[in-house]
């Protein structure tokens, strides 16, 4: 008897977190999706890309490095490098749609950067230079996703995709890569591959085709922001 309630307790437990973690889906815009070749980093090269490693906070990159020995609290300037487009042949993102999304990219990222710190366009003392690249980029399907997210009984079938698979239907998403570094000595202070993709909340749906990876794009320079700030401020990096 105990250890049928013991198993019904755990299947309540388990259950109970599934629609948790559903339910945070459904009010997200945009969510972290899992880097699938995690030793695949055309722009990071391979030495840090071999310095990444995992993380389990939602709210982080997928792979991360940080350097234990840097001194953050000595910088207080930014140099944001032109962002790049580094998808192979294979990419189904048009020449257009490249441009569109690493030109939102470097204006969002100077956007939010320039309100935590001075931005310069020269190397120097206390300049972190800023290097991000777009690894690749889908595309949404506008219509199908509006109703998949809005119209009750399709949005019920949606909440069961995510539920099997950790992704909504017809989203799109970005994958990038980061390198944070002393803009003088080249010393890497940080660096990140991350994945994200449309989330389910309703606001997000009606949107055009690379809403869902614009959204990835202002989340990663937000929180880029508030990373680094929080660092070089002198909170321990974690």
């Amino acid at each position: 008897m105990a250890r049928m309630s013991w198993e019904v307790s755990s299947t309540r437990n388990l259950v109970t977190g599934v629609a948790l973690a559903a339910l945070a889906a459904a009010c997200a815009v945009t969510q972290r999706a899992q880097v699938t070749d995690q030793n695949y980093c055309p722009f990071l090269g391979a030495s840090t890309c071999a310095m990444l490693s995992p993380t389990t906070d939602k709210g982080e990159a997928d792979l991360r490095y940080v350097n234990p020995s840097a001194q953050w609290t000595k910088y207080n300037k930014v140099l944001i490098e032109p962002v790049s487009f580094w998808a192979g042949d294979n990419t189904q993102l048009s020449a257009a749609d490249q441009r569109t999304l690493t030109t939102y990219f470097s204006r969002v990222l100077n956007e939010q950067l320039s309100k935590k710190f001075t931005v310069v366009d020269q190397p120097g003392p206390g300049v972190m230079a800023i290097q991000v690249a777009l690894e690749d980029a889908t595309t949404s399907t506008p219509v199908l996703r509006s109703v998949s997210l809005i119209e009750p009984h399709v949005r019920a079938i949606a909440t069961l995709k995510y539920l099997a698979t950790g992704t909504f239907p017809f989203i799109g998403s970005a994958q990038a890569e980061a390198k944070i570094t002393d803009s003088t000595t080249g010393q890497v202070l940080a660096a990140a591959v991350s994945k994200r993709v449309g989330g389910g909340s309703p606001t997000a749906a009606d949107q055009w085709k690379l809403g869902d990876a614009e959204n990835a794009l202002t989340y990663w320079a937000q929180q880029m922001a508030t990373r680094l700030s929080s660092w070089t401020s002198g909170t321990p990096a974690s």
